[in-house]
């Protein structure tokens, strides 16, 4: 919520899990957030970073890995590492 300066003036703002897009609760003490950072020809950080929230249910069930390398697949941050299986 904001107020009449336009400031934010809530108290927590919940987190979705990247990878499934459910809430991540205040209490889930087992969720990791990972800055994934946007870097130049030669390797130098430009400022700019991605942004993944995985929730403990996905760390706790062994998948954390597979989705993160699903996440930055589709985003291009990897290349030949992910690919979808039936």
């Amino acid at each position: 919520m904001e107020n009449d300066q336009g400031k934010l003036v809530d108290l927590y703002i919940p987190r979705k899990c990247s990878a499934t897009n459910r809430l991540i609760a205040s209490k889930d003490h087992a969720s990791v957030q990972i800055n994934i950072a946007d870097v130049d020809e030669q390797g130098r950080l430009t400022g700019s970073f991605k942004t993944y929230a995985i929730a403990g249910m996905v760390r706790s069930l062994g998948e954390s890995d597979d989705s993160i390398n699903r996440l930055t697949t589709t985003d291009g941050y990897l290349k030949n590492v992910w690919n979808y299986q039936k």
